[in-house]
């Protein structure tokens, strides 16, 4: 047994760097694994992560409130911007709040309804290469991870001319809240900070959307508004969840994905010479390193998991990595194969909390990947670079991805 599982630190250098590691070695040992450290369940087995995500009548995703009742009055006052805008965010709301939002949505991110965008994207993705391929080499995360999902989700919410730089800045500010950095003390207050500047940039949007209505995703919530099915915050936080989550995850996965290429770069040839594997390309791609390690949990009564007694009110991190890499499950899980199938992979979570823009994050990768192969030989990190992962439970995502590479004539 590793040194680090010994020591059960989720944050610990090895377990950021390598989580997969650390997940089979518990997956192996103690699937439902009480962690002392970080006073919760950690769960690494396919079918117990299945089971707790599709049973929302005993666990709930309402993480503001039960993050509430582990915090003063003092200390819930001194993040009031945080409690203000995520508590109404889809993700951390149960039955039937989440069920409003959920059915709302929907119908604007089925397959269907998301490969319209298709054309769209596929600009987006040819324009950004265009800037850099010339060159040999590129920042990925900065130069291409970051600007495909971010033009794409500002122009489906009516609004691609705001200024990405600081979007950048605002959500990489709110995103210390959720990758709980180790070495960051003032972490809640740069997440307000965060928040409290990116509702004041979205709230005149939002009232110029309801003087002027389209049928992009803003105009959308309006109308549930002034119909009584949702109220303003929801609109307000909404609008941030869109432009936060519809960007980052697609972003870490596109930067997860092509590293997993560049070390199996007979993967990458796999592709280059038949393209109609791209669409299982990027389900293996999902489940060898998505861009999502856990979700979390908690119990709202006494309950029965992997032989283990779950307490009522006791939390649990759902590892969705751990559970794609469950050799019960898949065959040979820790090789990286673009033909797999079937991969029943849960990387956008499962049940009623599955991810919502799960069919735009997949066309959008992708198209991302039919990009790349098609312009670049399989790339290599730059010299005297090394990777370097932010220090996240629930995140996996680097920091930077230099590269180098050929361009395709």
């Amino acid at each position: 047994m590793t040194t680090y599982l010994v020591k059960d630190d989720l944050m610990a250098p090895e377990v950021i760097a390598d989580p997969h590691a650390y997940y089979r070695a518990l997956r192996e040992t103690d699937p439902v694994h009480w962690n002392e450290r970080w006073k919760g369940w950690v769960l690494t087995g396919y079918k117990e992560v299945v089971d707790v995500l599709r049973d929302a009548e005993n666990f709930s995703s309402d993480r503001m409130g039960y993050l509430a009742s582990e915090l003063t009055q003092e200390e819930q006052e001194s993040i009031a911007p945080i409690f203000h805008v995520l508590k109404y965010w889809m993700v951390f709301r149960d039955p039937p709040e989440h069920t409003v939002l959920r059915m709302l949505l929907n119908k604007l991110f089925t397959p269907v309804a998301i490969e319209r965008y298709r054309p769209m994207v596929r600009k987006i993705v040819q324009k950004t290469l265009d800037k850099v391929v010339a060159s040999g080499k590129m920042e990925l995360i900065r130069d291409f991870a970051y600007e495909v999902p971010m033009t794409v989700i500002l122009e489906l919410i009516g609004a691609p001319d705001l200024d990405r730089d600081k979007i950048k800045e605002w959500s990489e500010a709110i995103g210390v809240f959720f990758f709980i950095k180790a070495d960051e003390p003032r972490r809640r207050e740069i997440a307000c900070e965060g928040i409290n500047s990116m509702v004041e940039y979205i709230k005149p949007l939002i009232e110029h959307r309801r003087e002027n209505p389209g049928i992009d995703l803003i105009s959308l919530l309006i109308s549930a508004e002034e119909a009584g099915q949702i109220n303003y915050n929801d609109v307000i936080a909404t609008c941030v969840l869109l432009v936060f989550g519809g960007h980052e995850t697609t972003m870490n996965l596109i930067a997860n994905g092509t590293l997993a290429l560049m070390e199996h770069p007979e993967q990458w040839e796999k592709l280059r010479n038949d393209p109609k594997l791209l669409k299982k390309g990027v389900e293996e791609l999902l489940r060898y390193d998505g861009s999502v390690k856990s979700t979390v949990r908690w119990a709202k009564a006494d309950v029965m998991v992997g032989g283990k007694q779950i307490k009522k009110g006791e939390r649990l991190l759902v590892s969705l990595s751990g559970a794609n890499r469950d050799p019960l499950q898949f065959d040979s899980p820790d090789d990286l194969d673009v033909t797999r199938d079937p991969n029943l992979h849960v990387a956008f979570a499962h049940g009623i909390h599955v991810c919502l823009g799960a069919s735009l994050a997949r066309m959008e990768v992708e198209e991302a990947f039919a990009g790349l192969i098609n312009r670049i030989s399989c790339p290599v990190l730059e010299e005297e670079s090394y990777l370097n992962y932010y220090p996240s439970v629930v995140h996996r995502a680097l920091k930077n991805l230099p590269i180098r590479f050929d361009q395709i004539k």
